[in-house]
């Protein structure tokens, strides 16, 4: 029996010395040095007791060393657990200890704080710095460069992906080669990769959106990928000459807009630029596009099912949409109380079917009946609507939404007209308790540079395209919205601290 999610994306590549990762400095990983280096990872986990269905959680930096550890866990059929840098020790031993991690690999300057943690759990504690030293790799180069891939299928785990935990601990979502092979291959299609491709790649390879879209995508394809630790503006405007691609986060694009060094010129060669992992504000569509002529593909993925959706790669690219269900992934927005389907035009909550979506949350299984239905569909807490054209728009979370006096109401809509008032960059709207109407609506907004907000005519101007009970109550001013590292809003942190405004008014 074969191992699938090796042999498509990896094993094709044995022996080739063409170029996989080009960092920086113009260095340059050859696809069978990877390889190689990956199968000595792969024995050396094995040599300390590492079976196939164990989990191997790393919290390191993100350097070829960190993408060849996940390469060794594929072929010797661990699960790879991928943690946030930023999580802290605490956090660290929750996953650990949830998930039965065998083995953590950390960066070094972590390994006091983890140590504790390593040893409460019984794993094995080994580090891994952003530079390829420390004691695991140290401890592989004595090992073989080649290791006998072990059988899988289609239904083994591949890998552990913790949800960000925003109501309550955090679900480890089971992904299956299958769910992450069906993804890439219809990515790779839908996108057009080929090996002529070079990926300017500068997200954090623990999410869903570095590793398993950008990474599987360029290794099916055979594409090079110019490999950044970090987004570094001067170094992403020095390399995109040797770019066809670029995948980011909706912050990658607004900071390249705002540098007068971004321009049609540098970006002429590009084919593609794809964005994700949190909403891109339409203005930034029509800038990107007025000052480059490309326009930016917005997808729609989560941590549970990769990718689900996306803007068409010939056809309208349409802003304030993530497009269509990809091939073989089925979309319908239900009734969140009653999971009755809803007609086309009317807001609901997302639900989605399909190869990609995961196996459930591990050792959480009322959780997993909660989310998952019997009939394949995981209802994914996002609220969305179709248009007459079938483009889905994400309105929300269900749990962002604002019940006020009994009234539904969604953030987007109200979003949506305080980003378009002058002087407002962004805005973020909330609910926050009330004592007349259990909730009501604050309006947070970030100005523009050394823009001055007039918060009474912001509210004079969107007030009579709302309903009286959707008007916010107030509206405040922030210099910047709360982000996690993807680039997300958290509203979560933003109604924690903002709660008691109306309640001892």
């Amino acid at each position: 029996m074969p191992n699938p999610l090796y042999d498509t994306l990896f094993g094709q590549h044995k022996g080739k010395t063409t170029p996989f990762l080009q960092m920086a400095d113009g260095s340059v990983v050859t696809h069978d040095t990877y390889l190689q280096m990956s199968a000595q990872y792969a024995h050396l986990f094995t040599e300390w007791g590492v079976r196939p269905g164990d989990r191997v959680a790393v919290q390191i930096e993100k350097s070829p060393q960190a993408l060849a550890v996940y390469a060794a866990c594929v072929q010797a059929g661990f699960v790879f657990l991928p943690l946030n840098t930023a999580y802290t020790a605490d956090e660290v031993s929750y996953f650990a200890e949830n998930s039965g991690a065998r083995v953590i690999l950390c960066d070094a300057k972590r390994s006091d704080a983890l140590a504790p943690v390593a040893a409460a759990c019984g794993a094995r504690l080994e580090t891994l710095n952003a530079d390829g030293s420390g004691s695991f790799a140290m401890q592989a180069d004595k090992m073989p460069a080649a290791f006998p891939t072990v059988d899988r299928s289609v239904d083994d785990l591949a890998a552990f992906l913790y949800t960000s935990g925003t109501t309550g601990r955090s679900k480890g979502a089971m992904l299956t080669q299958g769910n992450l092979l069906s993804n890439c291959l219809t990515l790779t299609e839908e996108w057009r990769f080929t090996a002529d491709d070079a990926l300017l790649h500068a997200l954090p390879i623990f999410h869903t959106h570095g590793l398993f879209v950008a990474t599987n995508i360029a290794l099916l394809a055979g594409s090079k990928i110019l490999f950044l630790p970090r987004f570094d503006l001067d170094v992403m405007l020095e390399l995109m000459a040797q770019a066809t691609t670029m995948m980011g986060v909706p912050t990658f694009y607004t900071r390249l807009l705002g540098d007068a060094r971004f321009t049609k010129q540098l970006t002429r060669h590009m084919r593609l630029f794809v964005s994700g992992s949190a909403p891109l504000l339409a203005e930034t569509h029509l800038q990107f596009e007025e000052r480059t002529g490309h326009r930016i593909l917005e997808r729609y993925g989560m941590t549970e099912t990769n990718m689900n959706t996306s803007n068409p790669y010939d056809g309208e690219r349409r802003a304030g949409t993530v497009g269509f269900p990809l091939p073989g992934v089925e979309i319908k927005i239900t009734d969140s109380r009653t999971g009755e389907s809803l007609p086309q035009g009317e807001i609901g909550e997302i639900e989605v079917r399909g190869p990609n979506v995961f196996k459930g949350y591990w050792q959480m299984p009322e959780k997993t009946a909660e989310e998952l239905r019997e009939n394949g569909f995981f209802i994914t807490g996002d609220l969305g609507q179709i248009d007459e054209d079938g483009y889905l728009s994400i309105v929300g979370r269900n749990k962002d939404l604002i019940i006020s006096g009994g009234y539904n109401i969604y953030p987007k809509e109200i979003e949506l007209l305080l980003d378009a008032q002058p002087g407002v960059l962004e805005s973020a709207v909330i609910g926050v308790p009330h004592p007349d109407f259990g909730e009501t609506v604050l309006g947070i907004l970030v100005a523009e540079r050394q823009a001055i907000l007039d918060l009474d005519a912001i509210k004079a101007n969107i007030g009579g395209s709302l309903a009286k009970f959707k008007h916010p109550q107030r509206l405040v001013v922030l210099p910047e919205l709360p982000r996690n590292t993807m680039g997300k809003v958290q509203k979560k942190e933003l109604r924690e601290h903002y709660k008691d405004m109306f309640l001892h008014a």
